[in-house]
């Protein structure tokens, strides 16, 4: 099981539509090209789902940091990347730092196999 992340903002805030309905085929991977974009990233604003994309601070190196995707959230869209076909500029990470895994090989990468809905949010 993968360790539970404290999510900072900046992070997704969803347009109220978009839900996980299934387990997507393709997951969102934030490469180690990431550089959070100095705290103003481009990629969170196109995420049509709450929490899915977040901050991570870097606290070796503050105020760096870089945006992480939660897998058990993502749906697979590719709104957050930014090429489109035949290498057409979209929009979305400005330095390609998102790439489209298959999420059979992120399961099988990680020891874990996601669910189809998201898990019910922590309480508190």
């Amino acid at each position: 099981m993968i360790g539970i992340v404290e999510k900072h903002w900046p992070m997704s805030v969803g347009d109220g539509k978009a839900t996980r309905k299934k387990k997507p085929r393709i997951l969102a991977i934030t490469t180690d090209c990431c550089t959070g974009c100095a705290g103003s990233p481009a990629c969170i604003e196109y995420c049509p789902i709450e929490a899915c994309m977040f901050w991570v601070p870097d606290d070796d190196h503050t105020p760096f940091g870089r945006i992480e995707v939660d897998p058990y959230l993502c749906i697979g869209c590719q709104k957050c990347i930014s090429k489109g076909p035949d290498g057409a500029f979209l929009d979305g990470c400005p330095w390609d730092a998102i790439e489209m895994v298959p999420t059979d090989d992120w399961e099988a990468m990680h020891g874990v196999t996601l669910p189809d809905a998201p898990p019910p949010p922590p309480a508190g």
